[in-house]
């Protein structure tokens, strides 16, 4: 059995690609039966306009284990910001999930068990770069 994890952070500057790419992730991991838990059931309770929080998904319709809520660190106005952020870095937030519990990063036998928040920054650019 795997030791109880209350709470964890990490965060990290996701830069060095194509100008505009730079992404910033914050990262909160615990039990459900804790902070985390009661963290993630407010904010998925908790909307605000231009700050959407969504489940990390995958091909639409399969949520991925832990349960993973995004949140946007910046408000978000524009349609192909939300577009790019409530699709690739969806996909890519709950693939990162998907590929830390095939490594062993999180332990395969508390998937269930524990809840993820990610807060993330995009360059505001990537909304209006062509090329990306």
């Amino acid at each position: 059995m795997s030791e109880r994890i209350v709470m964890r952070t990490g965060e990290s500057l996701v830069a060095g690609g194509p100008p505009g790419t730079a992404a910033e992730p914050e990262i909160v991991i615990g039990e459900l039966d804790g902070p985390v838990g009661t963290a993630l059931a407010t904010l998925t309770g908790d909307q605000a306009s231009g700050h959407s929080k969504v489940f990390a998904i995958l091909n639409t319709d399969i949520q991925v284990r832990p349960v993973t809520l995004m949140v946007s660190k910046v408000t978000v106005k524009n349609s192909r910001y939300t577009n790019i952020l409530m699709g690739t870095v969806q996909a890519a937030i709950a693939n990162g999930v998907l590929d830390a519990v095939r490594a062993g990063d999180i332990p395969k036998e508390k998937a269930n068990d524990l809840g993820i928040i990610c807060s993330v920054w995009l360059n505001p650019s990537v909304a209006t770069d062509d090329n990306l």
